[in-house]
C-alpha cells in the first residue's frame, strides 16, 4: 500500500507545476483518500487558474435573433416561422467561457461534490463552482479527452489530467444516485504514474545525465523490418559512453509460482535483454557499456527479486523499488541506482 503522501510527491514530479510556490503547502497535508487527494489539487489549481483567467473558446450557438448576427440559417427560419415575429434563426460564434474544458472541469467537480471527501474540501469546491455557471455540465461517460493545447491553454493540462483520474475513478451508481467511490490509482494508472516519477526524477535530480524515453532501432542484417514491433524505452539514462535502460514495471504480483518455485516474467525479461542487445550492436563503432534494468515497484510478496545477472557481456539488473516508505527512502534507492551505474 503506497501512502497517500508518496503518491503527492509523485504526481509533484510528473506535474512539475506541483513543485512551484502555490502548492507547497499541499505537500505538508494528511490526505485520507486518493480522492481527497486529487480534490485538494483540483480546488488549488482552479484558485490560480482563475486568477490568471477561465480560458474562453469560440463556440458556435444557434439562436432566434430579431437582428442578424453572424450567418442565417434560412431553412431553419423558415420551417419555424420566424419571419412572422420578424425574427431569424441565426449561426454565430460566441467567444465564452463555456469551451469544452471548462466543462470537464465543472463535470468533475460535480462529481467530487457528491464522493467520500471531507465537508472542508466540498466548501472550498462548492465555491468555486460559482465560477463555473456559464458553462454546462457533460455526460461523464461520454466525455472526449483527446484535446488539443497551444499556448492559450498550456496551463490546464494538468488540470486535465487530474480531472480525468477523478472522474475514471469514481463510479456513479444507479442504485441511489451516490459517488461510489472505487480507487483512482488502480494498477493500470499507478503504471503510468509510477513510470513518469522515476522519468521525471531523474531528470531533475540529475541534470548532467540525459534522460529520455527514445525508441531503439532494429538491427538488421538486410534492412527488412516489416511488422517488427516499435521498441519504445520507458527511460534511458545515458552519461559520456555509460547507457542504462530502464524499464519501469508496476504489477500486484512481480514473480510467477507454479510447484513452489518462483521466476520472473519471462516476456519482461526478454523485451529488457533485446533492447539491451540491440543498443549494444547499435554502438558498435566507438566506446560504451550498456546496462538493462527492471525495475518493479515493491509488493508484499515474500520472495522479491533483487539480482543482477551478466548475458553475453551486459549487465542486466532486477530489483524492486519501495514506495512504502518515507519519501527520502524512495529517492535514496533511486539516487543509488545513478551511483552504481553512473558512479
Amino acid at each position: 500500500m503506497i501512502p497517500i503522501q508518496n503518491i503527492y510527491y509523485m504526481l509533484a514530479y510528473a506535474f512539475k507545476v506541483l513543485n512551484q510556490q502555490g502548492y507547497k503547502d499541499l505537500a505538508t497535508e494528511q490526505f485520507n483518500n486518493s480522492a481527497e487527494l486529487c480534490s485538494a489539487i483540483l480546488s488549488k489549481s482552479i484558485s490560480i487558474q482563475l486568477k490568471r483567467g477561465l480560458y474562453r473558446d469560440y463556440i458556435m450557438e444557434t439562436d432566434c435573433l430579431s437582428t442578424i448576427r453572424g450567418k442565417i440559417d434560412v431553412s431553419e427560419t423558415i420551417k419555424s416561422g420566424s419571419l412572422y415575429k420578424n425574427q431569424m434563426f441565426c449561426r454565430y460564434d460566441n467567444f465564452s467561457t463555456n469551451s469544452y474544458m471548462n466543462r470537464i472541469i465543472k463535470t468533475t467537480i460535480e462529481l467530487l461534490l457528491h464522493s467520500d471527501i471531507s465537508k472542508t474540501r466540498k466548501k472550498e469546491l462548492s465555491k468555486l463552482l460559482v465560477f463555473f455557471a456559464d458553462v454546462e455540465s457533460l455526460d461523464v461517460n461520454r466525455i472526449n479527452w483527446n484535446l488539443q493545447y497551444n499556448r492559450n491553454n498550456q496551463t490546464y493540462r494538468m488540470l486535465i489530467s487530474i480531472c480525468f483520474l477523478v472522474i475514471k475513478g469514481l463510479l456513479l451508481s444507479n442504485s441511489n444516485g451516490k459517488t461510489k467511490m472505487l480507487d483512482i490509482f488502480d494498477e493500470q494508472r499507478m503504471y503510468r504514474l509510477y513510470e513518469k516519477f522515476i522519468f521525471e526524477y531523474f531528470r531533475k535530480e540529475f541534470p548532467d545525465i540525459t534522460v529520455n524515453s527514445s525508441q531503439i532501432h532494429w538491427q538488421l542484417d538486410d534492412g527488412i523490418n516489416t511488422m517488427l514491433p516499435v521498441m519504445q524505452t520507458d527511460i534511458m539514462l545515458s552519461k559520456d559512453d555509460k547507457i542504462l535502460i530502464i524499464d519501469a514495471k508496476y504489477y500486484n504480483r512481480i514473480t510467477l509460482s507454479r510447484y513452489g518455485i518462483n521466476t520472473l516474467h519471462s516476456g519482461n525479461l526478454y523485451q529488457i535483454f533485446t533492447y539491451v542487445k540491440n543498443k549494444e550492436y547499435q554502438m558498435k563503432d566507438r566506446p560504451h557499456e550498456v546496462s538493462g534494468m527492471l525495475l518493479y515497484a515493491k509488493t508484499d510478496e515474500d520472495i522479491l527479486p533483487d539480482i543482477t545477472y551478466k548475458m553475453s557481456g551486459n549487465k542486466i539488473s532486477v530489483c524492486t523499488l519501495d514506495l512504502n516508505c518515507d519519501f527520502n527512502k524512495i529517492a535514496s534507492q533511486l539516487n543509488a541506482i545513478i551511483e552504481e551505474y553512473f558512479g
